[in-house]
C-alpha cells in the first residue's frame, strides 16, 4: 500500500461524503508527517451508521469484502492485492466512539480528543492521537513493525509507549 494508494482511497471515500480516520501504521506516519517503513495494508475507522456507503463506495473502486468479523472489523481486497481494514465506531452525541471488541464486555474506547489530523505527501488527513495509537498497541507481544511505529510515536512525539 503505496502513500498515493491511500490518498486515492480516502479521495474515493471523501466523494462518498464519508467521515473516515486512519489508525495503524499508516495513522502513524501520517502523524509523524513521513513515510517511515513499508505497509501492506490500510486501517481505516468509519461511522458504524455510514458503513453502507464506505462498503458501496469502495465496491465502486474495485475493493470486494475478504474477511469478515463484523461487529469489531472487516477487511476489503481489490484486484491489485490492496487491503483495507476497516473498523466501525459508533459515536456518542460528546464525539467519543466505541468499537466493539472481541469481548463484548470491553468495547475499545475513542475519547473525542483522539481524532486529529496529520499529512501523507503533504495532505491533510484525518487520523487517530499519538495516545490513541499506544491504547491500540497493549495487550499483545509486538511484531517489529509495531516496535518501529512505537518508536516514531517516541521520537517525535515523546510519547511513553509500553514496548
Amino acid at each position: 500500500m503505496t502513500a498515493d494508494d491511500v490518498l486515492s482511497i480516502l479521495t474515493v471515500l471523501r466523494d462518498a461524503d464519508v467521515d473516515i480516520w486512519i489508525g495503524g501504521g499508516w495513522g502513524i506516519d501520517a502523524l509523524v508527517g513521513e513515510q517511515t517503513r513499508r505497509h501492506r495494508d490500510l486501517d481505516l475507522l468509519h461511522r458504524q451508521d455510514q458503513e453502507p456507503s464506505v462498503v458501496a463506495a469502495l465496491a465502486d473502486a474495485g475493493f470486494v469484502e475478504t474477511l469478515d468479523w463484523r461487529p469489531v472489523r472487516f477487511v476489503v481486497t481489490d484486484p491489485a492485492g490492496r487491503e483495507i481494514d476497516l473498523h466501525p465506531l459508533a459515536f456518542a452525541a460528546d464525539g467519543s466512539a466505541v468499537q466493539s471488541s472481541p469481548d463484548p464486555q470491553q468495547p475499545f474506547v475513542y475519547p473525542p480528543s483522539c481524532f486529529v489530523t496529520g499529512t501523507i505527501l503533504g495532505t491533510t488527513v484525518p487520523c487517530l492521537s499519538p495516545e490513541q495509537q499506544v491504547y491500540f498497541h497493549r495487550g499483545y507481544d509486538p511484531a517489529d513493525h509495531d516496535r518501529h511505529d512505537m518508536a516514531q510515536l517516541r521520537r517525535v512525539f515523546g510519547i511513553a509507549t509500553h514496548f
